[in-house]
Order: C-alpha cells, then structure tokens, then sequence
C-alpha cells in the first residue's frame, strides 16, 4: 500500500535508528562497547522535514578534530555520522555544523545560516550479575564439630555442580544460631551464605570465543547456574522426604532458599541514575575527572584532576 507521507517518515525513523539533534540541548547517546553507534543526523525533526539549499555539515569530534577520513566515522552526504566499533575512548562530545543558504524569492538575495548540535555519546557495558544465596540447615548443637567439614563439603559439591559453567562460589559464611519455632520450640540452624560468580579461573578463555562482548555470555552463564543451585536444594526437601529412613543430623530447611541479584560493572564504568536517567541500568563509562578501579557500582571522584579521560580505571 501508498504510506502517507508523515507516516512513512516515522517509518524511517524507526528503521533507520537516527537520533536527531536539538539546537536548544545537547543529546545523550549511549552505545555499547564494540557495537556501531546508531546515525547521529546533523539537524533537528523539523529541519529534515524542509527543503535545504546548498547544505554542508562538519562534524567535529570529542578530541576537537574533523571526522573527515577517519577509519571509524561513517559519514553519509546527507550530514548523518555513524561511530563503529564503539570503544571508551571515543566517549565524548561529538558536535555538528549545519550550514545552508537561504534564498529571498523577491530580491533573490542569498543568506547562509548556520546551525550547530551537540551529542554526548558515551560507551556503556550490561552490568556483569552475580547471585547472593542464603540457605539454612539444622544441627544438632552449635558446638558440634561436623558443622564445619559439612560446610567445605556443601560448597566444593556446589562448585561441581557449576563448574562447567566457569562460575564457582565465593565470599561463603555461615553462622550458627538458635532458633525458637512455634511447632518444635528451640532449634540450632546454620545460616549459609554465599555469592554464585561468573568468573571461576579459566573465564577468560570462554569469552575470547565470543566475538566482542562478553557480559551477556557470562550473565547467560550465572543465571544457569543460579538455576542448578536452586534445583540442587529442591532435592534435598524432596531426600528427607522420601529418601532417608533416619533423618541426617544436619538438614537443609525447607523453603529455605532464596536469591539476591547482585549486579557489579567493569573497571572503568559505573552506574550513575541521575546523569544518566535513559540508562540507569546501564555501567556507562567513567566521566573525566572520575574513575573507577574495581568491580564496585560507582565511578569515585578523583581528588587530583589530572585525569582527562572517560573510562580512567586509575587516578
């Protein structure tokens, strides 16, 4: 069928992945590390909507030079600028002249207007998730000596059940206490914690059979793992149900189990809600100025500002 032609231009819009500029604000874009960047077009909805007469575009990037012949910017005659390969670096403010003539129909004068938009285009990363696990056992006494080889055994059975996966367990307690129930009045229980992680040894390797990024291999990963961990204390409600004749000295609780989701971000990246509102789940890259060493959720403020660059993993 004939599109109308407003409809049609949403159409595109939509396919073609544009972001326009405003010349009242400065547009933020975020791009996933090793990906392209969707077209940045060098004009607002409106101006793409009118005839341009003569128009020329210069697009400057966040180092101040021209984009003109770089390997990386895919620049089309209609003014759009596409960033491939997206890496940290290239973070930054990427603005836009629009220069375009203006022609009087009485006097047929010519007038040259310019326009310039700015987007800041910053790299991100999926957050990397982990699970924190708490699960309770019974015991006869919280003095008893079997209380801690049963819980070396509980995670070395854990980690085999997930260590195909790269993931293991890590950062594992467990406290005693005395618990007092309504139905078999004081218990001692076990109290286990502990965190299911995506980077056992050997991490590394699998993901370097992924082409670019490696997050949503590893978070595909934890999540299985997760999974198992839960089916493995399934098994054992179902056990001491219909398994055992005499009922082991220490025993999982029923319903016991239950799962925190734990999401860290690379070096180099955080989480920042308030500046960045449209991808507040995101780890977007270090602005300057800050920096982030570790696995932690934020990017800290940097007391000597010597540093100039997005995605500092030192100060």
């Amino acid at each position: 069928r004939a599109v109308p032609k407003e409809e049609q231009h949403s159409v595109d819009l939509i396919e073609k992945n544009y972001i326009y500029g405003d010349t009242n604000k400065e547009v933020s874009v975020y791009v996933k590390v090793f990906t392209n960047s969707p077209f940045l077009v060098c004009m607002d909805v409106a101006r793409s909507q009118e005839d341009l007469i003569d128009p020329k575009y210069l697009w400057i990037g966040p180092d101040g030079k021209n984009l003109e012949g770089r390997t990386y910017a895919n620049l089309t005659e209609a003014g759009k600028l596409m960033v491939m390969g997206f890496k940290e670096s290239m973070s930054g403010a990427y603005t836009c002249t629009l220069s375009h003539k203006i022609i009087e129909v009485t006097t047929q004068e010519e007038r040259e207007m310019f326009e310039a938009y700015k987007f800041m285009v910053y790299a991100y990363r999926e957050a990397d998730h982990a699970y924190r696990v708490f699960v309770r056992f019974t015991t006869k006494a919280c003095e008893l000596a079997a209380n801690g080889p049963f819980f070396e055994e509980l995670k070395k059975i854990l980690n085999n059940i997930i260590s195909d996966l790269t993931c293991h367990v890590v950062e594992s307690s467990y406290k005693c206490h005395s618990v007092k129930t309504p139905k078999q009045g004081l218990l001692h229980e076990l109290f286990v914690s502990f965190q299911v992680n995506p980077f056992a040894p050997g991490w590394e390797e699998v993901c370097h059979q992924v082409p670019y990024d490696c997050e949503d291999v590893t978070n595909m990963r934890v999540r299985e793992a997760r999974d198992r961990i839960g089916e493995f204390f399934n098994k054992q409600t179902y056990a001491l149900k219909h398994e055992f004749q005499t009922v082991p000295t220490i025993h999982y609780v029923e319903n016991s189990f239950s799962v925190t989701h734990v999401d860290s971000c690379r070096p180099g990246f955080g989480k920042n809600n308030r500046t960045h509102k449209t991808c507040a789940s995101c780890c977007v890259v270090c602005d300057p100025g800050t920096y982030s060493p570790n696995n932690e959720m934020t990017c800290q403020i940097c007391t000597r500002p010597r540093v100039k660059e997005y995605g500092a993993r030192s100060c």
